[in-house]
């Protein structure tokens, strides 16, 4: 049976819209636009042929739907802070909204939070698709000042049977340059254990190096990874709480996700373009996002940390591959009980 797509209905704090569903036999995703864009669910059918999440979605969206707390929020211009909301190119300082949860730095850009537009979707025989568009003098005039160019952001999500392609390109139509960074957030969970604990995740990523911080924000410097957050072997997390970003390096790296008891393993497949990695796990520790990364936080204002910038007529393509793979195991390789929190 071919994949197909088809749009439901959809409400959530009082707005409504329309949601994308692409769906195969065994899969489905639910592709929010009206909410930054956001593929909100990514299912798997399980063996007693109910639905698991791959995605994690807050129970409480529909009453209170934050679109960079479930699914897979997309970062742009710029992944999670920029201090004081300030940073200077081309000798101009730019100013931006005070918008995270402190009231003291800006976080995660302009796109995760406002309506895309949908420019296209389809069926093939091995996958589904939806495009969306967010270009910022169309879709958010009123923020041409915080930024110095115009942009074009367009990301296509291309669902199949063993995983969830995204697709990105950025595309500067300004005859003025467009520096940017791009962050994917996707708050992952192990469907073949519904309901369960990030304590019971097993996770294996590249973190050799982490970006030295305080408050939240990196110093500029790399430094060896203390033991506690070394994740290049399978370790159970227990207890160890994540909100740390790590230099990847930039040939392109692969993160794992799988649980102590519950067959399954999550892939993260990303290209040598997404230079870093920023790993966390929620107060709610129902989740755990691998969030792939073109550069560090705060990289407008830090030397050597994957800022780009976009020529007039400038384009930047790239993608990130995600894979659920139902069987097979991750196996720590420390008792979870030897990890520090």
């Amino acid at each position: 049976m071919p994949f197909t797509v088809s749009t439901i209905p959809v409400t959530a704090g009082g707005k409504s819209d329309i949601a994308y569903v692409l769906a195969g036999d065994a899969v489905r995703s639910e592709v929010w636009p009206a909410f930054g864009f956001n593929c909100l669910r990514w299912q798997v059918r399980r063996t007693d042929e109910t639905w698991g999440d791959v995605l994690y979605c807050d129970p409480t969206w529909e009453q209170n739907p934050v679109p960079t707390r479930s699914g897979h929020p997309i970062l742009f211009p710029f992944p999670n802070r920029l201090r004081h909301g300030r940073f200077t190119f081309d000798g101009r300082e730019y100013q931006l909204p005070l918008n995270d949860s402190t009231g003291t730095h800006a976080i995660h850009g302009f796109t995760p939070r406002n309506p895309w537009r949908v420019v296209g979707a389809g069926g093939e025989r091995d996958h589904a698709f939806v495009t969306g568009q967010f270009q910022l003098s169309v879709d958010l005039p009123a923020s041409l000042a915080h930024w110095p160019a115009d942009f074009v952001f367009t990301v296509t999500y291309h669902l199949r049977a063993d995983g969830l392609t995204v697709e990105l390109l950025v595309e500067n139509p300004d005859t003025k340059p467009l520096p940017f960074g791009v962050g994917f957030h996707p708050y992952f969970a192990c469907p073949s254990a519904p309901g369960e604990s990030a304590d019971e995740m097993v996770l294996q990523a590249p973190t050799s190096e982490v970006w030295e911080a305080e408050a939240n924000l990196p110093t500029g410097r790399r430094v060896p990874v203390p033991a506690e957050l070394d994740f290049r072997q399978p370790r159970a997390l227990t207890t160890v709480n994540l909100d740390t970003l790590f230099a990847a390096g930039k040939s392109g790296w692969t993160a794992t996700l799988g649980h102590t008891s519950a067959d399954g393993l999550l892939t993260v497949s990303a290209p040598p373009e997404f230079r870093e990695i920023l790993l966390f796990t929620p107060p709610h520790r129902k989740a755990v996002a691998i969030e792939p990364y073109t550069c560090a936080t705060d990289a407008a204002n830090l030397p050597d940390a994957g800022w780009r910038v976009l020529p007039p007529g400038g384009e930047f393509a790239t993608s990130v591959v995600y894979s659920w793979l139902p069987a097979g195991r991750l196996t720590p390789a420390v008792a979870s009980g030897g990890i520090a929190n």
